[in-house]
């Protein structure tokens, strides 16, 4: 694209965030009501180490939605190409590995699954809403893209903590997973939180000290 002209792809853009924002609230509702079940009645241990989210009549669903919705996210990064936007190593390291991860553990139904799933559609609810917003041309609040970028470095956090717990009782042998998966997938988190926490930095707090200094 460096010799071309950029494309403006502003209704494509807006259908397929709406499209993405809609698929990600219907996940995030129904994967949710799933997951506070679980913990309501069963506790927080099982809601970690059960694998029955993957095999429930409705959460099996989602979970294999969730799966396959990783490889047309990728469009994303199709349309940040074709409009000449910035291309941050975020966003397309967090793709590929999400996508990579998402396949890999899939297969095994790891512990921890549910968690995972429920919270990356819980953020992708509110994210793909705030894109289709934007490309629609209505003016949306600073903080609520703040929010957004908080809300995946709590959903980062979050990701360390599961990993931890299913680890943890794994030793006790009741949570399904292995080493290696706990390895890539804290590796995985942990590298997330460095770059969100480091993009929300970049994003806001370094441009109000340099609108500050400015006035």
């Amino acid at each position: 694209m460096n010799k071309r002209a950029k494309f403006e792809l502003r209704k494509p853009l807006v259908l397929w965030s709406l499209t993405l924002a809609v698929f990600s609230i219907f996940g995030a509702l129904r994967t949710g009501a799933y997951m506070v079940y679980i913990l309501m009645t069963k506790g927080l241990k099982q809601s970690v180490c059960d694998q029955s989210f993957y095999n429930g009549p409705v959460s099996k669903f989602w979970a294999y939605a969730f799966v396959l919705s990783k490889a047309p996210e990728l469009g994303d990064t199709i349309f940040i190409i074709l409009r000449k936007q910035k291309l941050i190593f975020l966003h397309w390291y967090h793709h590929i590995t999400v996508l990579l991860y998402s396949w890999y553990s899939y297969k095994d139904m790891i512990a921890g699954g549910g968690w995972f799933m429920t919270m990356n559609y819980g953020v992708h609810a509110v994210m793909y809403s705030y894109y289709a917003l934007r490309a629609a041309g209505f003016r949306v609040s600073r903080k609520f893209a703040m929010f957004i970028t908080l809300s995946q470095i709590t959903q980062m956090l979050m990701g360390c903590v599961i990993n931890y717990l299913v680890f943890y009782w794994m030793q006790q042998d009741q949570c399904h997973s292995h080493f290696q998966n706990i390895f890539w997938s804290s590796l995985m988190y942990l590298s997330y939180l460095v770059l969100f926490c480091h993009f929300f930095f970049e994003a806001y707090i370094g441009k109000m000290k340099k609108t500050t200094k400015a006035e």
